[in-house]
This record gives structure tokens, C-alpha cells and sequence, in this order.
């Protein structure tokens, strides 16, 4: 299969790297690297109808892709994630059309599955054995399960008070997990400090290439679903923010290949809580590089990134997009959660939750119609977070007469 890729491009200064080697950081400013294909041949070469009859996962686009050598892939059978129209979930916002797209469909209960798949992927092409991650969960118990997959070492950092499901998926994958007492800030430095002692290779959230290449997919499979016409809204929740960058990439490789019936692009909502805020914040303030959020707190543990490498290429889509970064509050979060899942079934994570008190603000304020076509990302399974939700449940004592009135 012919490969596109072309090099790799530093998306901060622009320096150019060998997609033969292997790199994490832009050595000369220390910010992310995209990968960059020959959209005129690849143009050429990869018309939308090749698509017809492929399986129904993300490797279906594969000239997309940076894998040069499929037989290194490394699948646990990325599906494509059903994108799941959500009328009384509208109906209670007063919007005509509402969709979620729901992540928590694929492998390890995330979006993080794409991530990850395309990263140790490339990582098998490279023959590189060791690989360490830090993590506020998901990326970890990923990232465990297709090293596994894949027969490499794994090493996990993560905060000690990273949901309990999390913890458990990474130990039962066979990945060296370690408890930190700190953020996700402080697990990347010791990845970052073990690169020398131990030899791994970093798979950071964007300190290397490829997993924003995973990620992207989201962005494929929802221009195909909606018939290669995108919505109008996407709201998106960040922490480190790959999925939207991600997205937005694909957004204009798909314009330059020409499958878009329109070069109408949505407005990229980029989603936090007050807990931990700093995109919202440097995008309140105009600013284009995030400093660190102070005390960040937040049970939607997948967003709780003070710091994010991609700070400013998060803040360039959103404002690329029209679009706005905003934080709600977070006691409001089991609010959404039990919205989302009692009026759809959908089981929505915390992350996402934030997106639904993001989406009452934005119609207030006017940035979002009612009238839109809106999409909202669930990029994990409510069942990861036992701890975010504190139920009141009734009681029946089988010693008693049953009380039907209070049934």
C-alpha cells in the first residue's frame, strides 16, 4: 500500500522532521508534532468511493493514515462508534437536532482506544519494546491494553486518586502502574525524567505523533455518517485536547481532498469545568498559550489537565472554528450525567456531562440556535466512574408489609 506522509511538521515554529524516525517533541521549541501527507496525490489516489464495502472500523482509512506497513497494526477491533440522534435529550435543551456520538463503544470503554491504537501501532513499525504513559485513567488502561496486544512493555503513572476501574485495567493488562501523589503535570515529568534510565518510549498526550492520527478518525467518521456534510456544533471535552485538534485536522484534509459537500466548517465548542479550566480561562483572557491552572479538581478525571502541551493548537481550532472554550459549574456534573442517561439510555461520562452545561450556556448567550445541527462527543462509559455519582436509592424491607403507595 503506498504511504502519503510526507514528514513530520513541528505546529508551533514549523520545523520539519524524518517521518522515518522516531521523535517525540520539536527539538527546537519543545511543542507538537502533526504528521503531513501529499493531499494532491493522496487525492488522486483515495476517492471516497474506495471506502465502499470496507469493515467498519477506523482502519478503513487507511490511506489517512501514517501506518506504513499494515501487518504492524496493532487492533483490538476499532468500530466505528455509532453516532446516536438524541431527541428528548433535545427536547430538554429546546433544540431541533441533537446527536451524541458515543465513544464508550470501543475498545477499553474510550476514545482513547483510537489514541492508542494508532500510536502503539507505529511504535510496532518503529520495533520499539518499552513504552510508559502518564494518565488521569483512560489513556492508561489503553495504552496497557495494546502494548498487551502488541507483547510490549508497559509502564503507567498515574494520580493515586485515578478512578478504581482505571487502576484495575492497566494491573490487569500487565502494565507496570505506578501511584503518584500529584496530577497528571507530575506523572508526565516522571515519564519525561525515565526516558535516559529506562529507555521507553514516551506516548505522552501529544509529546508524540501519532495519536492525534487516532484520534482524527472521530473527525472521518462523522463527516461519513452525516453524509460528508458536517454539523454545525461540536462540543467537544478537553483536558489535553487531541480529539478536537484531531478532528479539526481532518476537517481540512477532508476539504483539500474534496469530499466535503461544503467548506462550512462547525464551531468547535472546547468544554471544562471550573475545576480545571485553563483553556477556558486563556481563551477568556485572548490569550493563545494556557498558563498552568492552580488546584485543579474535577471528578470528570479525564479533563483534569492543568497543563496542556497542545494548549495553543486547542485554542487555535476553537478560535479558527468561531467557536468559544467555556467552563460550567462542577457540581453540576451527576446533574447531566442522570439527564443524559435518563432520557436516552446513554450512559454519559463526566466529561462529557460538562458538554450538556456548556450546551445550556451557549443557548442562553446565543452562540448556539436551537435550529442547529449539534454533536456532542461521549468519549467514555459512565461505568469507569463509580465514584462520580452518589446515589439515593429507596429501600423495601421484605420483614414488612409492602407499602404500595410509597412504590
Amino acid at each position: 500500500m503506498t504511504n502519503f506522509v510526507t514528514h513530520l511538521e513541528c505546529a508551533n515554529c514549523g520545523q520539519k522532521y524524518d517521518p522515518a524516525q522516531v521523535h517525540n517533541l520539536c527539538t527546537a521549541c519543545n511543542r507538537p508534532l502533526w504528521v503531513k501527507y501529499d493531499l494532491a496525490a493522496l487525492k488522486k489516489a483515495f476517492p471516497k468511493e474506495k471506502l465502499k464495502d470496507r469493515p467498519a472500523n477506523l482502519w478503513r482509512y487507511l490511506e489517512m493514515l501514517p501506518i506504513k506497513d499494515p501487518i504492524r497494526i496493532v487492533s483490538l477491533e476499532e468500530t466505528v462508534s455509532p453516532l446516536l440522534e438524541t431527541k428528548r435529550l433535545g427536547a430538554a435543551f429546546g433544540v431541533q437536532s441533537l446527536f451524541v456520538k458515543d465513544e464508550s463503544r470501543l475498545p477499553t470503554g474510550s476514545f482513547k482506544a483510537r489514541g492508542m491504537a494508532m500510536a502503539i501501532s507505529k511504535a510496532n513499525e518503529f520495533g520499539i519494546k518499552r513504552v510508559a504513559v502518564p494518565t488521569a485513567g483512560n489513556a492508561g488502561g489503553a495504552m496497557a491494553a495494546y502494548s498487551a496486544r502488541a507483547g510490549m512493555e508497559a509502564y503507567v503513572f498515574m494520580p493515586e486518586d485515578t478512578p478504581a476501574t482505571n487502576k484495575k485495567e492497566c494491573y490487569l493488562s500487565g502494565a507496570k502502574t505506578f501511584l503518584v501523589n500529584g496530577l497528571i503535570t507530575d506523572c508526565g515529568r516522571i515519564v519525561g525524567e525515565g526516558r535516559k534510565p529506562k529507555g521507553w518510549f514516551d506516548v505522552s498526550t501529544l509529546k508524540e505523533p501519532y495519536r492525534i492520527e487516532g484520534k482524527k478518525t472521530m473527525g472521518l467518521e462523522l463527516a461519513e455518517q452525516l453524509g460528508w456534510e458536517l454539523p454545525d456544533v461540536i462540543l467537544y471535552p478537553t483536558g489535553g485536547g487531541t480529539g478536537l485538534i484531531g478532528m479539526w485536522k481532518a476537517f481540512a484534509e477532508l476539504e483539500a481532498l474534496g469530499w466535503l459537500k461544503s467548506a462550512k466548517k462547525p464551531k468547535m465548542i472546547s468544554c471544562q469545568s471550573e475545576g480545571c479550566a485553563p483553556i477556558a480561562v486563556a481563551f477568556s483572557k485572548g490569550e493563545r498559550f494556557a498558563p498552568k491552572f492552580e488546584n485543579a479538581a474535577t471528578i470528570a478525571s479525564g479533563i483534569r489537565v492543568p497543563a496542556a502541551v497542545g494548549d495553543f493548537m486547542i485554542l487555535d481550532a476553537v478560535r479558527q472554528s468561531g467557536g468559544v472554550a467555556l467552563a460550567t459549574p462542577e457540581a453540576d456534573i451527576p446533574k447531566w450525567m442522570r439527564l443524559g442517561a435518563s432520557t436516552e439510555g446513554i450512559a454519559l461520562c463526566p466529561e462529557t456531562a460538562v458538554c450538556l452545561g456548556a450546551l445550556e450556556v451557549l443557548l442562553k448567550n446565543g452562540t448556539i440556535r436551537p435550529t442547529d445541527r449539534i454533536v456532542i462527543f461521549n468519549t467514555g462509559a459512565a461505568h469507569k466512574y463509580p465514584e462520580a455519582v452518589h446515589e439515593e436509592l429507596a429501600r423495601v424491607d421484605i420483614r414488612q408489609p409492602i407499602d404500595w403507595e410509597k412504590i
